[in-house]
């Protein structure tokens, strides 16, 4: 009797000491790939800094070089207004602030691109050095960007499918900070081709 009890004790106690060390293997894995999203979300922050840095030196250029309409100018102020407005706290990316940052964003995108095709209009600025070297770096900025989002959606990616499978989602739903995250998402209008109204 004594021999049987203390063998289902310690079968107790093994699974017991398993299941913990189980539990507490899940949780740190969960922590580091919720922080390597997070670090992930700080190089997207970092290449939209870039772009929203280098936007007042282009205006300025093509400003000094061309008589330009005005209104064109208005936008991009308000659409980098707007998106250097709007944070979002890295323990909360959620799909819901993901797609508000993107929409800001996507607007500022849409403006400069706007600048860049009125911009045509005016030879003598296209072969600015200052214009063409700001141009570039627009353009390596966007190739950035884009480099960062995806590895960003790499990274919410692994932490989607590690937390949700079974029984590590029982786990993930006892802490906040392991909520399921958004991600990047191509906008409905990027498929179709700008329309520039030179009449606006």
């Amino acid at each position: 009797m004594k021999k049987s009890f203390l063998i289902v004790i310690s079968s107790i106690f093994i699974l017991t000491f398993v299941t913990v060390l189980w539990i507490i293997n899940t949780y740190n894995q969960l922590v580091k790939l919720n922080e390597n999203i997070k670090k992930q979300w700080g190089q997207v922050e970092n290449v939209y800094q870039r772009r929203v840095d280098l936007i007042p030196n282009l205006v300025n250029t093509v400003k000094g070089s061309a008589n330009f309409e005005k209104n064109t100018f208005n936008q991009i102020i308000e659409a980098r207004a707007k998106a250097t407005s709007i944070s979002i706290n890295r323990n909360d990316l959620n799909q819901n602030q993901i797609s508000k940052f993107q929409q800001a964003q996507d607007h500022l995108n849409n403006t400069v691109n706007r600048l860049l095709l009125i911009v045509e209009n005016y030879p003598n600025l296209k072969s600015t050095q200052n214009f063409y070297e700001l141009q570039n770096q627009l353009e390596g900025t966007e190739n950035r960007i884009n480099v960062e989002r995806n590895r960003f959606n790499e990274k919410v990616n692994n932490f989607n499918t590690y937390r949700n499978q079974f029984p590590k989602i029982g786990i993930a739903s006892f802490f906040d900070q392991f909520k399921e995250k958004g991600y990047f998402q191509s906008q409905i209008e990027s498929k179709n081709s700008p329309i520039i109204d030179f009449g606006k």
